[in-house]
């Protein structure tokens, strides 16, 4: 770990129980629309508890790799394991349950719903989602509603969003939405987080909160794969940083040696300005 990484874990932050992360495998994956490889051959690990960026230009296939790993598509080829236990092929759900949870680029959150109410729709095993069960174990739907409500809260208030629990979701800003979507795949209790792009269309002030938050989550324990342009975050934040260009992996290590990297100078950014950056 080098001096620009993390800081070291000081325990979970409030809101945040301890996370015990898992560690995250993609083993030679390859995903194809055709003949065009638009993920092709990656491979990496990312240990538990740690953040790792993932960069690279426009079409680089950085979403396709996400949304293979996340289930949305299935590799053509190449092994996922979160802690050892297969993901690839799986379906976004059993992804889920896995304890794998991911964010999206744009946050499209239910409008017309609370804060609260979008929070608590992502709690795990929800017994009143069973229509017996409010009639037969309606003390238990109730106790489990109670629970549901303050664990939102707690991810609410851990977000910033406190004051804006009770607000239909229309009313937040772009950047609330982010924290929105953070707290929502919270409330699944992943091991393990997939970040697309958290500080895209994110004025500066929120753009610290969002990175003083995804930091708390590595302080408790949490797994992180980022995507993001903003290479200063990246720099900032990652503890490994994976380079991606036309589909394959061109790169990774510590955030100097990537910085320093000419691969990654030459095929991301065409100039020095990596070098600079952060």
């Amino acid at each position: 770990m080098t001096s620009r990484s993390p800081s070291e874990a000081r325990g979970a932050p409030q809101g945040v129980s301890r996370i015990q992360g898992l560690p995250l495998e993609v083993d030679h994956v390859t995903r194809r629309f055709g003949s065009h490889r638009a993920v092709d051959d990656v491979s990496f690990r990312v240990d538990a508890g740690t953040i790792t960026g993932l960069i690279g230009p426009n079409g680089a296939g950085k979403t396709t790799l996400f949304n293979v790993i996340a289930g949305a598509l299935a590799p053509s080829a190449g092994r996922i394991a979160l802690g050892g236990r297969r993901l690839d092929g799986r379906p976004p759900h059993c992804v889920l349950r896995a304890g794998l949870a991911r964010t999206f680029q744009i946050p499209r959150p239910f409008a017309a719903l609370s804060v609260l109410e979008n929070v608590m729709l992502a709690g795990r095993a929800q017994l009143g989602e069973r229509f017996w069960a409010n009639w037969l174990r309606a003390s238990a739907v109730a106790t489990g509603e109670r629970a549901l409500r303050e664990r939102a809260h707690e991810l609410i208030d851990f977000a910033g969003l406190g004051a804006l629990a009770g607000s239909p979701a229309r009313v937040l800003s772009g950047g609330q939405r982010k924290l929105l979507e953070l707290a929502r795949a919270l409330m699944a209790e992943p091991r393990a987080l997939l970040l697309d792009e958290p500080a895209a269309g994110v004025n500066p002030a929120l753009l610290e909160v969002i990175a003083e938050r995804i930091l708390a989550l590595h302080r408790a324990g949490l797994t992180v794969l980022l995507i993001e342009h903003n290479l200063d975050l990246v720099m900032r934040l990652c503890h490994r940083i994976l380079v991606m260009a036309s589909g394959r992996l061109i790169a990774e290590g510590d955030p100097e040696t990537v910085r320093r990297d000419a691969r990654v100078i030459d095929a991301y950014l065409g100039g020095p300005g990596l070098v600079a950056a952060g």
